[in-house]
C-alpha cells in the first residue's frame, strides 16, 4: 500500500488555511498525512488548531537567530525529524533562503492572493481594485528562489465587485483559497502534479498555464 504524503504545514498566525486542510483530511476529502505544524511564533493560534486536531507541533522563533540562513538551517533540521514529502506554506511570514528552498526542491507549495504573474508582492487586493480589474483570486504554486515566481499549479478566480473595499475582497478571496489550496496539495500528494525540470507537470505533461477554477461572487465553484 502506498505511503500517504507526509505533509508539514508552516504558519505564523491564525492558521485559517491550516484549518481548511484539517477539515478536508478529517472528512476524508484529502488524502494527506498532516505530520507536523511548524510556526516561527509561539503564540500563533494555528498551533492551537493543530493540537486540537492531534497534529504534532514545533516552534522555533526567528528572533533567536542572527540571520535568515541560520534560522532556516534550524527549521530544516527540525522539520527533517518528520521526513516530510511536502511543505505547505500557510501564512508563513518568512522569506525562505536559497539553501532552504534547495533542500526541499520541488516539495514546497505556497498560495499567493493574486492571479500570478499579475500582482506579486503585497497589497494585492487594493491594487486590483485600483486597476479596475474584472477578476481577482489566488494562485497555488511551487516555491522557487524567485519570490512569488515559482511554477503555477492552480488558480481560483472570482469576479471583482466595484463597490467593495479591499478588506471585503480579501475575505472573499480567502474563502476561495480554503477550497483550492487543499485541492492542489492533494494533487501533489497523489502524484498527479509534479515539479520537474523547473516546471509544473500535470497528469504527466508539462503545464504552460495553471488549472483555472472559476467561482461566483459568494465563493461557489462554477
Amino acid at each position: 500500500m502506498a505511503t500517504r504524503c507526509r505533509t508539514a504545514v508552516l504558519i505564523s498566525g491564525s492558521g485559517t488555511n491550516l484549518q481548511a486542510f484539517i477539515d478536508r483530511v478529517g472528512c476524508g476529502a484529502l488524502d494527506l498525512e498532516l505530520s507536523v505544524v511548524f510556526s516561527n511564533k509561539p503564540d500563533a493560534y494555528g498551533l492551537v488548531r493543530a493540537k486540537n486536531a492531534g497534529i504534532p507541533t514545533a516552534c522555533i522563533e526567528h528572533g533567536d537567530f542572527a540571520g535568515r540562513d541560520s534560522f532556516d538551517r534550524a527549521v530544516a533540521a527540525k522539520l527533517d525529524e518528520w521526513q516530510p514529502d511536502l511543505l505547505v506554506l500557510a501564512g508563513f511570514m518568512r522569506i525562505l533562503s536559497a539553501a532552504f528552498v534547495a533542500h526541499y526542491a520541488g516539495k514546497i507549495l505556497n498560495i499567493h492572493p493574486a492571479l500570478l504573474p499579475a500582482y506579486p508582492g503585497l497589497n494585492t487586493h487594493q491594487r486590483v481594485l485600483d486597476a479596475g480589474d474584472r477578476w481577482h483570486g489566488s494562485t497555488v504554486h511551487f516555491v522557487t528562489e524567485e519570490l512569488d515566481g515559482g511554477p503555477r499549479i492552480l488558480q481560483g478566480r472570482l469576479p471583482v465587485v466595484a463597490s467593495e473595499t479591499a478588506d471585503q475582497l480579501a475575505a472573499r478571496v480567502q474563502a476561495v483559497e480554503h477550497q483550492i489550496y487543499p485541492e492542489a496539495a492533494g494533487w501533489v500528494g497523489d502524484g498527479r502534479v509534479e515539479f520537474r525540470d523547473g516546471r509544473t507537470w500535470i497528469d504527466g505533461k508539462p503545464a504552460i498555464d495553471p488549472v483555472v477554477q472559476t467561482f461566483d461572487a459568494v465563493g461557489r465553484r462554477l
